[in-house]
């Protein structure tokens, strides 16, 4: 294994998040990566399921700007 990269631009957070999980609303801490978009918004990316199984960091699971309130 080796580093390729480390990423300078990307604040690691715990975010109080809600999900709706089969028709129930449902909260937990979760580790997210809080970064910018390609057009300057934030955005917030989970790093673990909500129940607390890791995953990678993948832009398509951003949670947009409006959303965030920190």
């Amino acid at each position: 294994m080796k580093v390729k990269q480390i990423l300078t631009h990307v604040e690691l957070v715990i975010a109080d998040l809600e999900v709706e999980l089969n028709g129930e609303l449902r909260a937990s801490h979760t580790l997210c990566a809080l970064l910018k978009d390609d057009n300057g918004k934030e955005v917030i990316i989970p790093l673990n399921t909500p129940d607390g199984r890791p995953i990678f960091m993948n832009p398509e699971n951003a949670i947009a700007e409006g959303s965030v309130n920190h």
